[in-house]
């Protein structure tokens, strides 16, 4: 996954604004401890900080 598909569908679940806000602020023991934009700089790929994302936040089936 492109990192700007990633950040698109950031976006459309969260909305514009708070995508940025909980990539940077919320953080995930399912992402080591980190936040998204924590692990997407550490080097873990978009796709699997997706399917974490999808599963904690309980992103619709439809939408992953």
């Amino acid at each position: 996954m492109r990192l700007t598909v990633f950040w698109e569908r950031m976006a459309e679940h969260f909305g514009a604004g708070y995508a940025e806000t909980f990539a940077r602020d919320h953080v995930m023991s399912e992402l080591g401890g980190r936040t998204v934009s924590e692990a997407l700089s550490a080097g873990w790929d978009a796709k699997d900080v997706w399917q974490v994302v999808c599963t904690v936040m309980d992103v619709p089936r439809e939408k992953r």
